[in-house]
């Protein structure tokens, strides 16, 4: 409460001082006419001015603040996909039982229209992917989670995350198949339950990982072309792509 005191104060004083003002006016005009009608005119403009002000520059202004967190957040999914969500996305489309899906829904090119990544991105998170991972492959899966979990847990930290309610779901999905990978030390012991198991978990991961990517394309698209260009050629999820960056 004593923080806020200083608004009173500040108040109070502009009031006292506009005050003195209008008395010093009468004083040196001692016209009480003039001056009633120039206060009216002012009191009859302060609604308008409230409008202006208040209502549309304040809501320009939080428009253009808006934009620069969405930048802001954009960078930061751009960083979790290039170290984490691209090779994670490679590593479980490994597992997938339909490649002919992933080249007739999802192999994108530069001369993919917005709406073209748009409908790609539903598609994802709609989509029952089939996964069958095998204990070799979650090993090496398990592993890579490891490796990755501090810089995960790092954007945990960045609070604007929350402002993307869609990435959100994807980071809780990838650290929640993080943690069931790294409660099987031995991979090779797993029985076929605890298999099937994981691979619902992979699933879920992977459909968000996947639309959240196409989402991303749509960004660069938009505002950076020549990265667009690189993430299309280097697709996570066609072996084209990835030997077309490697060469």
């Amino acid at each position: 409460m004593r923080k806020g005191l200083w608004r009173v104060w500040l108040g109070l004083g502009l009031a006292a001082l506009s005050g003195v003002l209008f008395y010093v006016h009468y004083l040196i005009f001692h016209d009480l006419h003039h001056l009633g009608i120039y206060t009216m005119h002012d009191i009859a403009f302060l609604p308008l001015e409230v409008l202006i002000v208040t209502l549309l520059l304040h809501t320009m202004l939080e428009w253009r603040e808006h934009q620069e967190l969405l930048q802001k957040l954009n960078m930061v999914i751009g960083a979790f996909f290039s170290e984490v969500g691209g090779e994670l996305i490679e590593r479980l489309s490994a597992f997938d039982t339909r490649p002919d899906v992933l080249h007739e829904r999802y192999e994108v090119t530069t001369d993919w229209t917005d709406e073209q990544l748009k409908r790609a991105s539903a598609d994802a998170i709609q989509r029952s992917f089939d996964l069958k991972p095998t204990r070799d492959g979650t090993t090496d899966l398990r592993d890579f989670m490891i490796a990755k979990r501090q810089f995960l847990l790092r954007l945990l930290e960045n609070q604007n995350l929350l402002e993307n309610e869609r990435f959100t779901e994807v980071l809780w999905a990838v650290f929640h198949l993080g943690d069931e990978l790294q409660r099987r030390t031995d991979m090779a012991a797993s029985p076929d339950s605890d298999m099937a198991h994981l691979a619902g978990d992979m699933e879920r991961a992977y459909g968000r990982l996947v639309a959240e990517w196409f989402e991303h394309l749509r960004h660069l698209k938009v505002r950076y072309p020549y990265l667009y260009a690189l993430a299309v050629r280097a697709n996570p999820m066609t072996l084209e792509g990835q030997i077309e960056v490697l060469g």
